[in-house]
């Protein structure tokens, strides 16, 4: 099974954070990672606001170098109007922010809307929230 990466998760592969462990078990599980276009920019978003908290330069680089290993392997859903149209109806439907409604569309539109047997990995507990109404399992399983 394939299964959809937030952000959140890529980002806890890349660093040592407390949900590490959990994502490198469902990556172990399962290799194949699916995410939103823009996933690898917030990604790098996040690394660099853990630089400006203390990260050094050299997890830092580290950190990095891993993303961009992930990012060549990984599936990227691209923006499509589609897309655009399904992120705001799921704004008027859930409590998410515009990156998470486009996180959640991209999921939808990759399993074509058949969310059964599908799982979103993810720590945000917003996307995770609308992810589990729109249907999808959640992992990691809290």
């Amino acid at each position: 099974m394939v299964n959809f990466w937030d952000t959140s998760a890529i980002v806890s592969l890349c660093l040592d954070e407390p949900g590490t462990p959990k994502v490198k078990s469902v990556l172990v599980k399962d290799p194949a990672i699916v995410v939103w276009w823009a996933t690898r920019t917030e990604g790098i978003s996040a690394l660099s606001r853990q630089v400006r908290e203390g990260l050094g330069t050299g997890g830092e680089r580290q950190a990095r170098k891993l993303l961009e290993t992930l990012a060549r392997s990984w599936i990227e859903i691209q923006p499509t109007e589609s897309l655009h149209n399904l992120a705001e109806r799921l704004l008027a439907v859930h409590t998410l922010r515009a990156a998470d409604a486009f996180q959640l569309s991209a999921a939808l539109q990759w399993c074509r809307g058949q969310t059964a047997g599908m799982c979103v990995v993810s720590f945000d507990d917003r996307l995770r929230e609308a992810a589990y109404k729109e249907g999808f399992h959640l992992l990691p399983e809290k």
